[in-house]
């Protein structure tokens, strides 16, 4: 059984502070898949990481200090690690880093959010980008496994309010089309093998005390190319956790 969690920390350093090394070393995932880190490479305590048993850690952060930015820590040793796309305007922002294994591959994603309306054009052109980018990208590593935060909905049950929030960034319907179209690539989203209900969210706004009324959305997934569905043994949004804004998504497979 391999273990895969993704999980959205907003600033690595804070949600250490928060007291989430215990929480880590009690999950006990083979494969962690970090996204906004928020920090360079040398303010990060790895010899801690090591200390959990993630003796294979790989760490993209963004040029711009104290934004964006993914890791993977895994158990496993990787054969293989590809930071970024190639593709400048993605890289620097530290998006994507891909660990290729044996018999799978993990890309941490990261999307960026369509906070103004010049980040949204960001967002499109990212995710035109990528999309050229992965559809090269799984015809040379079998077993592709997409874990991140996406910053979209994909349907109506995965956000608190559909009606009123039909027009904003991570629910507009190019955006929703975009992740429909990924997932026609040959992509399955795991989630919704094991859960179809309404009002199963990953991310709550810090405000109004969204989490306790519930008021959320689902915008981190783990993606996983559809050949490996017979592998997905569950998949769980691990709600209860509180070290960032975000809920961590843990995977289960039998690879």
């Amino acid at each position: 059984m391999t273990k895969i969690l993704t999980y959205n920390v907003n600033g690595i350093r804070a949600a250490l502070r928060k007291g989430m090394g215990p929480w880590l070393a009690a999950t006990d995932a083979d494969i962690v898949c970090f996204q906004e880190i928020k920090a360079q490479e040398n303010q990060i305590d790895k010899e801690f990481f090591r200390r959990l048993g993630y003796e294979h850690q790989y760490w993209f952060p963004a040029e711009r200090k104290g934004y964006s930015g993914t890791a993977i820590l895994s158990k496993i040793a990787p054969r293989e690690i590809i930071k970024g796309t190639g593709i400048g305007f993605m890289d620097r922002e530290g998006r994507n880093l891909t660990a290729v294994f044996d018999d799978f591959a993990v890309m941490s994603i990261y999307v960026p959010s369509g906070s103004s309306e010049e980040r949204l054009q960001v967002k499109f052109r990212y995710m035109d980008a990528f999309f050229s980018y992965v559809s090269h990208l799984k015809t040379q590593i079998p077993g592709l496994i997409l874990s991140g935060d996406f910053n979209i909905c994909h349907q109506p049950r995965d956000i608190h309010d559909p009606v009123r929030l039909r027009h904003v960034s991570g629910f507009l319907p190019e955006e929703r089309a975009w992740l429909s179209a990924l997932m026609d690539l040959g992509f399955t989203d795991t989630f919704r093998l094991f859960d179809p209900r309404p009002h199963q969210y990953t991310w709550w706004s810090y405000r109004a005390g969204s989490k306790k009324r519930n008021k959320g959305w689902r915008i981190d997934y783990h993606l996983a190319e559809s050949a490996l569905e017979k592998n997905i043994r569950r998949n769980i949004i691990l709600k209860e956790v509180n070290f960032s804004d975000h809920a961590p998504v843990l995977l289960e497979t039998d690879i």
